[in-house]
């Protein structure tokens, strides 16, 4: 009887983990399809940085709404964000406060990062009232980091992810 039981407890473990490995061998498919599909959206210049926190220069991080989003396509940057920080130059309306722009005319340049699965995206506006730097830090799971240059603001970065649609 002992014996018996022995050989089920084994039999079990044994199951147990033919299951586990077949779920992380799919889990690495998943994950290895999803980071394709981010190095696809960022070499065809179409991808959506959905941004989940501020961070001001010599301020805490703000956690933010998910409604602030930059959109780069292959013919437009369009940007959504808020600011927070020191301005240099008032904007006259006040409506057009925080990185409220659309851009059609922009340089877009992508290379490999320092570590393997590593994006930098680098968008330099040309057709904004002055040219604002926007440089993306991707992941392959779709992490990513935004620094926002310009020269009327202190800079300012934001963490979030890129929409895998």
């Amino acid at each position: 009887m002992r014996r018996s039981f022995k050989l089920m407890m084994t039999a079990i473990i044994l199951f147990a983990g033919f299951l586990a490995s077949c779920g992380s061998a799919q889990n690495a498919a998943q994950k290895e399809a999803a980071a394709a599909k981010i190095r696809q959206q960022i070499q065809d210049f179409n991808f959506t940085f959905n941004a989940t926190y501020a961070y001001p220069m010599g301020y805490k991080s703000i956690y933010l709404s998910p409604y602030y989003t930059v959109k780069v396509s292959q013919d437009t940057v369009k940007a959504y964000l808020p600011y927070y920080g020191r301005a240099y130059v008032a904007p006259m309306d006040p409506s057009r406060g925080g990185i409220n722009f659309t851009s059609t005319k922009f340089d877009y340049r992508v290379k490999e990062g320092k570590k393997d699965g590593n994006w930098q995206v680098e968008i330099k506006t040309k057709d904004t009232d002055r040219e604002i730097l926007l440089n993306f830090d991707i992941w392959d799971n779709g992490s990513a980091k935004l620094d926002v240059t310009d020269p009327n603001r202190q800079p300012i970065s934001f963490q979030g992810n890129i929409s895998k649609e």
